[in-house]
Formats: structure tokens, C-alpha cells, sequence
């Protein structure tokens, strides 16, 4: 750990706990699996023993998923999720990354190779025998979720289109998810946008390093946020212009984790790309609180399944998409309370996780099955991507349904 961070999360927040264990009730992780401990003892309990030039004997802590909800829930403000990222970083240092690791954290990578090919690339995640292959020399899960390959990307259609010159400019961060998987959801938020008097500028940009930090590989992750927000920056160098993005837990990263985990407070670059990020559903609601939102939507006959995931709630912005869908006439819109789906980004994608993994959405799965809705709304691409799989109904963002009530 750096002395910046060990200032910030040991001396100004982890002497704050008095072991109420608040965190290890509300914990998805620990509630289903003895390989977690809880966050209490993972995180400031196990942290007073850790020294910071001594190697760690607490392997527990790599199977937080760093869903942050201990973090949310403590009533001290103890940095629970944080101290615990910082102590896999350690971990991970000490005992090196495996290979399956390196890659699955990387998705530009993946989808700059696997968008020339997504028809083979898809064809491969559809057959049982290659996908067993891949948990056997890889250890990624014959059963996790996985994204089918859009065949194109979304920067090369925002290259061709022109918004309409408004004057009111605002610069559009898509993610990794709407680049390769989900460029159709780039272009809805765009549409829906522009339809509220934006013009949008897409700049060029890559992974926001979220997944590298989440597995542990801290170096890599600076190095890949910095270089975007180096991109970002430049954009937003004037008193108006502002950041939206629909990847909930990549506007997250931007606007606190980077700083907060990865120890890059005081990076003039990102802590201005920092002040100036919103997450679309956000910026909307912040739009019709002003009276700003066109509220010029048509009627949309469905009964939908709403899911807040957990780093959309680590925003502390409430749940505006709940707000959004109720302008919609005739949608009806039934809230799960289920805490977390459990993919935690690349978490249930390993092998050694995953039941883990489907043990803490079961509760979310069951909610869905329950409510009778058809299709689930989820601010998260991997999170909709769990639902989907667990469910076997679609799941979509929350934009989906502004975009259709627009007519657009």
C-alpha cells in the first residue's frame, strides 16, 4: 500500500469500526460460502495485523467480490470494500496472477480480437466441448455468462454520425460493453440525448481499468484510467461541458474508485474527468428535477423487473432509473430487493467462483422467475448479462425503455 492510502483508509476509517457486524450481515458473498469469512474480518480486522513490508497469510480476502455493499451499509463510514481491494492487490503481488486473469480483465483485448471474427468467436461460446476446454486450461466456468460479440463496434458508427450542432455539448463515455457487445445501447443513448438538445461528442477512449483493479492487478489498472483520462480530459476543459456514460460501474470508477483504491487523488487530469462524469439515468433525472427532460413520452404496454446493481448504488445517487421509468405511461415497474446477481464483474466468470457466484443471485434469480415480468431492467452490462443467463429473460438498460417510449 501506498502511504496516501494507508493514511486515508487505515487511520481516518478503519479505527471508526466498533464490530457491529452491519457489513457481514448485508455481506452476499460470506452469507453462502465459509471461504469468505466477512467483511469485518477480511477488512479492518485482519487489516491491524497486515504489515506493510511483511507478506499476507490471509488468502480469504481474494474471494470478496468487491461488490462494495459492506462499504454502503457501515453506519462508521469505514472504507470495508477498499481496505479489502488493497489487500488482494498485496496478495496478488505476493503469490502472482494466474494467466486467466490477465485476460479476462482486458476487455479491449478480447474485443478488438474477437469483433473480426464474432461469428467463429460466438460459435465457440455456443458449443458445450470448447467451453468445458476453456474451464480446463483457463479456469473460466463451462457455464458463466458470456456477451455474444456485436461483430461491429460503436466508436466506428459514432465516427460517421454527425449530432446536430446545438451548442450544448456534452462528451459521451460508452465503456468497453457498449463498444463490442452493446453498440445498438450506444446509439439509443445518443438518440436520447440529442433528442434533450445535446450535441454529443465521442472522443476516442478504452477500458476504464475497472477490471484489472477489481482482480488485483493495480499497476496495469492506473496505467490503462490514466491513459483515458488523459483522453477525457481535454473535452471538458471548459466550465459546461460534462461526461455522461451508461456502463454504471465504469462511471464509478472514474468519478471515486480510481482515486479512492488505486491511490491517484491529486491526478489533475482525472480528478477533473472525476467532478465532470454523471451516469446517464443520473444526468436524466437531474435534467427533469430542472425541467429540462422532454417528457414527450408514448404510452408502453409491459410489466418489467427492475435491479439496482450494487456499484450503481455505490453512487450514492439513489435509484433514478426507477424515477425515469415512472414518467413512462402504462409501464409498470416492479423493484427487486435482492442485494447483488453476483457476477461482480469478472468474479463469477472463474471457475473457482461461480457457484459462489449463482449462490448470490439465486435470491435476484427467484425474485425475477416470481414477479411475472418479461424482461429486466439493470444499469449494468454484466449484470444483465448474469440475469439474462440465470433467467432466461432478456435484460436491458433502463435506456432501452426511455428510448422506446421517445418513439425514436
Amino acid at each position: 500500500m501506498s502511504e496516501g492510502v494507508l493514511e486515508e483508509l487505515l487511520r481516518g476509517s478503519l479505527d471508526h469500526c466498533v464490530k457491529c457486524t452491519i457489513c457481514e450481515t448485508a455481506c452476499p458473498v460470506s452469507n453462502v460460502t465459509p471461504l469468505f469469512p466477512g467483511p469485518k474480518y477480511a477488512g479492518p480486522q485482519a487489516e491491524r495485523y497486515r504489515v506493510a513490508d511483511e507478506p499476507s497469510v490471509e488468502w480469504s480476502v481474494d474471494y470478496c467480490s468487491g461488490c462494495g455493499i459492506c462499504s454502503q451499509v457501515c453506519p462508521q463510514g469505514v472504507k470495508i470494500a477498499e481496505i479489502n481491494a488493497q489487500a488482494r492487490n498485496k496478495l496478488k503481488r505476493q503469490k502472482g496472477v494466474p494467466l486467466r486473469d490477465r485476460i479476462i480483465t482486458r476487455p479491449t483485448w478480447l474485443g478488438r480480437a474477437g469483433t473480426p471474427a464474432a461469428k467463429i468467436a460466438n460459435w465457440t461460446i455456443d458449443k458445450r466441448p470448447l467451453r468445458i476446454l476453456g474451464e480446463k486450461l483457463l479456469k473460466v466456468h463451462r457455464d458463466a455468462a458470456a456477451p455474444d460479440f456485436a461483430g461491429r463496434r460503436f466508436s466506428r458508427w459514432a465516427r460517421k454520425h454527425e449530432s446536430p450542432k446545438t451548442g450544448r455539448k456534452i462528451v459521451y463515455f460508452h465503456g468497453c460493453g457498449t463498444e463490442y457487445y452493446e453498440p445498438r445501447e450506444g446509439e439509443k443513448v445518443v438518440a436520447i440525448l440529442e433528442h434533450n438538445g445535446f450535441e454529443v461528442e465521442v472522443p476516442k477512449q478504452d477500458c476504464c481499468g475497472l477490471p484489472l483493479q477489481s482482480s488485483g492487478l493495480f499497476d496495469d489498472a492506473r496505467k490503462v484510467v490514466l491513459r483515458l483520462a488523459r483522453n477525457l480530459a481535454p473535452h471538458v476543459r471548459d466550465d459546461d461541458t460534462i461526461i455522461v456514460g451508461n456502463a454504471t460501474s465504469c462511471t464509478l470508477m472514474l468519478k471515486r474508485e480510481a482515486r479512492e483504491i488505486l491511490d491517484l487523488e491529486g491526478d489533475p487530469d482525472l480528478e477533473l474527468v472525476s467532478r465532470r462524469t454523471y451516469d446517464i439515468c443520473e444526468l436524466l433525472l437531474e435534467l427533469h428535477d430542472r425541467g429540462e427532460l422532454k417528457t414527450d413520452f408514448q404510452p408502453v404496454q409491459d410489466t418489467i423487473a427492475y435491479h439496482a446493481p450494487c456499484q450503481q448504488q455505490g453512487h450514492w445517487i439513489g435509484k433514478p432509473a426507477l424515477e425515469l421509468l415512472a414518467l413512462i405511461p402504462g409501464l409498470q415497474v416492479t423493484e427487486m430487493n435482492a442485494r447483488c446477481c453476483g457476477i461482480a464483474g469478472t468474479y463469477g466468470l472463474k471457475a473457482e467462483k461461480y457457484d459462489i457466484a449463482m449462490a448470490v443471485g439465486a435470491d435476484l434469480f427467484e425474485q425475477v422467475r416470481a414477479s411475472g415480468a418479461q424482461t429486466v431492467a439493470c444499469d449494468s452490462e454484466t449484470c444483465r448479462w448474469q440475469i439474462a443467463k440465470a433467467t432466461e429473460r432478456p435484460a436491458v438498460h433502463p435506456i432501452d425503455l426511455l428510448h422506446r417510449a421517445y418513439g425514436l
